[in-house]
């Protein structure tokens, strides 16, 4: 009896993958939940695992091959058992399985290596038993010194691909950018599979949207207060109050209040979303990713602050799940602490918005009184809203930037 192992969904807005790379060859004998293969998805990388134990009877597709949802991937021979002889592999499938002298990886690890071009079996592990690390991984991808480019002399301007969200070809008229001549101190890196979604996706953001970009600044001192208050006692409990927790819940409430920013652009109308998804941008190793806290308008400030936590570190260990990336009605970009004064973001598609926060500084500002006005020290901070105008008016927009600096100048929150 054989089981075929099929593309599971890998996310509610996934529909294919690709064969990243087989784990297994035919003739292999597997047990349950044994990783099988990598698929890869615009989303996030995922391995699947065996649903039954018993002998790889053949693979059906090879790497690189895109697979819709519920197509085979391979067969499972469950009558099989480990001591039986295994049948030798076809040369077809051997040239695409992995070596089996590859040096030992958690799928982390390997999903660097691939992105990196580094051969694992061919990398000495530091770790554990001989375990190849990050840092093996990182050292074996570092470019030998001085390296000169192969790169044409002369080439004319690309026609880059028109796909959907792909670099367009230069338009018509007298401009053209010029050749690139390579000079032996230039170094050309190519795109990472990561990078050039992230170039796609920014590409045709910025040729759908009408965006348009508005300011506030946002005077910080009573949620600094309230903050100051209560991190001491978030901090015994692992988590950590940030100001960006304080402006995720701003921002969930004022998206209930000014629904026409959680929204997305459909043909001949648009959709006002039900549910409040908060996008949060992350820098990885590996470029920014957007992991998504759900209904975060229905969360306190202790779960939102959780979230965050939760999702960043999973983010930067390489263990988010597609389903983390997905269904986001709205984003925050979060500068870090090497941030800047403002900045405006492009709108992460299909949202009609985003907001970008700047670096919060101590400033002095007038403080108005019934005893008249003074000028106090406070820390204050840039927002800058870049909004749809398909959409979103800028009557819209500007209310619900005044109310995201309403909340957190009022420090309306329960801590």
């Amino acid at each position: 009896m054989s089981t075929k192992v099929t593309m599971p969904q890998l996310g509610e807005s996934v529909v294919e993958g690709t064969v990243g790379r087989w784990l297994v060859e035919e003739g292999a004998y597997v047990t349950v939940d044994q990783p099988i293969v990598e698929i890869l998805t615009d989303k996030a990388d995922s391995e699947v695992p065996a649903p039954v134990a018993g002998r790889i009877v053949k693979l059906l597709v090879g790497e690189d091959d895109v697979v819709e949802v519920g197509g085979a991937l391979c067969e499972i021979d469950e009558t099989a058992t480990a001591d039986a002889p295994a049948a030798a592999p076809k040369a077809a499938v051997a040239a695409s399985a992995p070596a089996a002298s590859e040096a030992a990886a958690s799928p982390a690890t390997r999903k660097l290596a691939r992105e990196e071009g580094v051969d694992l079996s061919k990398v000495s592990g530091t770790g554990e038993h001989g375990r190849v690390t990050r840092d093996d991984v990182e050292r074996a991808a570092k470019p030998a010194p001085a390296r000169t480019p192969a790169v044409p002399p002369s080439r004319p301007t690309p026609q880059v691909a028109t796909r959907p969200g792909a670099i367009m070809p230069p338009p018509s008229g007298a401009f053209r950018v010029p050749p690139f001549v390579a000079k032996p101190n230039d170094e050309v890196v190519p795109f990472s599979r990561r990078r050039r979604i992230i170039a796609d996706h920014m590409v045709y953001s910025k040729s759908v949207s009408p965006e348009v970009v508005t300011f506030a600044e946002c005077d910080l001192h009573k949620t600094a207060v309230l903050r100051n208050a209560h991190k001491a006692q978030y901090k015994k409990e692992g988590l950590g109050l940030t100001y960006l927790a304080f402006v995720c819940a701003a921002t969930a409430r004022a998206l209930r209040e000014f629904p026409e920013l959680n929204a997305r652009v459909l043909d001949d109308a648009y959709a006002l979303l039900g549910d409040v998804n908060l996008g949060i941008a992350v820098d990885t190793p590996k470029g920014l990713v957007v992991p998504v806290i759900r209904n975060a308008d229905e969360l306190t400030i202790r779960g939102i602050a959780r979230a965050i936590g939760d999702l960043a570190t999973r983010a930067r260990d390489g263990k988010l799940t597609p389903d983390d990336l997905a269904a986001k009605t709205f984003s925050i970009s979060n500068p870090g602490r090497k941030g800047n004064l403002v900045g405006g973001a492009i709108i992460s598609q299909p949202n009609v918005g985003i907001l970008r926060i700047g670096t919060i500084k101590k400033r002095p500002v007038v403080v108005e009184s019934d005893a008249g006005d003074s000028i106090a020290i406070h820390p204050v901070m840039y927002m800058a809203l870049t909004y749809d105008h398909r959409v979103v008016d800028g009557v819209h927009a500007n209310g619900f930037l005044h109310r995201i600096n309403e909340i957190l100048e009022e420090a309306d929150f329960e801590v």
